[in-house]
């Protein structure tokens, strides 16, 4: 795939010479013009002492795109700067910012400048458009987690928690869970985010962003915005003590709260809260349900079946494929991502019962399963005997071993 990403971004750089004054315009331009149409994530521009390394994130996978020359470096970098309202002259500490391309899908365009060696390292990271955004129908989650979420989205009170590491498509699920809401309210209810960004702007919702430096944070922003009168708050992520304790709290005054959080796995959040010192009353009580996610790459039609056992890769499945490559997908053997997820709801007795006692994961693992949770194992296994994705790509997003969390 790299060798054809890199032909096609090759074949269209700008005629101009460099030295042109139009030439960097054109050439971020075409950058991001291309990284959207393939449905990158993030592109990253990385100086070193002789060249610019651009890469782009596609499916989760970063793939080299192009080099570009130290003398056009900065110029890159100070173009993009421009676009997002940074401060061009200022390479020396990190600057975040943001811009919004329009065109037939609106690109929400975040950019992230670090100080590194030779120069300032660029990510930008691409959003879909808020008109263009998934709604809870089309990730499709599996039927009874979709069911249950539509459920706990018609709620009064308790907290919904995603987790997964970054780049699990947290983001995306949290934004659906918002669009559902409208939806099934047809706005007749109060909502309201306190973000770090905004990453999506969605229509009939206060969004709020954080300002550490001016004393905004999430804890007062929390504390101001449950005298605003909503009855549903998304906080972008829980990232401490504080902001956990606010958010239960307001769980149990009447308030659906929607928010992240890291976590390997749905049990495994709960012990994290836990170490945090959330208190297990508040856990018991609050927690309506912990929905954890990872990506899977989709498999190619140019996928073969395979009965080597090296293929398999320790897997509890009885078929198996293994990618292949061809034009279509870009010789990489995969195309487009699946949601594998599992969810915890903890009011089942024996589950609520083990948070209140302060149980480890693996014990709360063990229950959740013999309380029906289906895990991401299951659904990755099943989904290898189905020829949807390979073992290999189970282990490249879960592990070589098989965890309790």
């Amino acid at each position: 795939m790299q060798e054809s990403l890199s032909q096609h971004f090759q074949e269209h750089l700008p005629e101009k010479p460099e030295n042109h004054p139009e030439y960097v315009t054109n050439l971020v331009d075409l950058i991001l013009n291309q990284a959207q149409a393939i449905n990158a994530s993030d592109i990253h521009l990385l100086p070193s002492e002789n060249k610019m390394r651009m890469d782009w994130r596609i499916d989760g996978v970063l793939h080299h795109v192009a080099d570009f020359s130290p003398e056009l470096a900065p110029r890159i970098t100070s173009r993009l700067k421009v676009l997002s309202h940074l401060l061009t002259y200022r390479t020396d500490v990190p600057q975040e910012g943001r811009l919004r391309q329009s065109g037939e899908q609106a690109v929400e365009t975040r950019i992230s400048t670090f100080p590194t060696l030779y120069g300032e390292k660029v990510v930008v990271r691409l959003f879909v458009g808020s008109g263009h955004y998934k709604h809870l129908e089309s990730l499709n989650l599996p039927g009874e987690i979709l069911f249950e979420l539509q459920r706990l989205l018609a709620q009064t009170g308790g907290v919904i928690l995603m987790t997964g590491p970054a780049g699990s498509g947290k983001t995306t699920t949290i934004y659906a869970c918002m669009r559902e809401i409208i939806r099934q309210s047809q706005g007749a209810r109060s909502l309201a985010s306190l973000e770090d960004p905004i990453e999506v702007v969605v229509p009939t919702v206060a969004q709020s962003q954080v300002n550490p430096a001016a004393g905004f944070d999430m804890v007062l922003g929390l504390r101001s915005l449950l005298r605003q009168d909503p009855e549903v708050i998304m906080v972008g992520e829980i990232r401490d003590r504080e902001t956990a304790e606010t958010v239960f709290q307001a769980s149990l005054s009447g308030h659906l709260v929607v928010t992240t959080f890291h976590a390997g796995s749905a049990t495994e959040a709960v012990s994290r809260l836990s170490d945090m010192g959330i208190e297990p009353y508040l856990l018991r009580s609050g927690l309506l349900a912990i929905l954890s996610q990872r990506l899977l790459r989709r498999l190619c039609a140019c996928a073969e079946i395979s009965r080597a056992e090296e293929d398999r890769m320790g897997l509890d499945v009885e078929h198996w494929k293994v990618p292949v490559g061809c034009v279509e997908c870009g010789q990489t053997g995969y195309q487009g991502r699946m949601v594998l997820t599992e969810m915890l709801q903890p009011g089942q007795t024996e589950v609520a019962n083990a948070i209140l006692n302060g149980a480890d994961a693996t014990v709360l693992h063990q229950l959740a399963i013999q309380s029906g949770m289906r895990t991401q194992w299951d659904r990755a296994q099943e989904a290898v005997n189905q020829g949807l994705t390979s073992p290999a790509e189970v282990r490249r997003v879960l592990g070589m071993t098989r965890n309790n969390g």
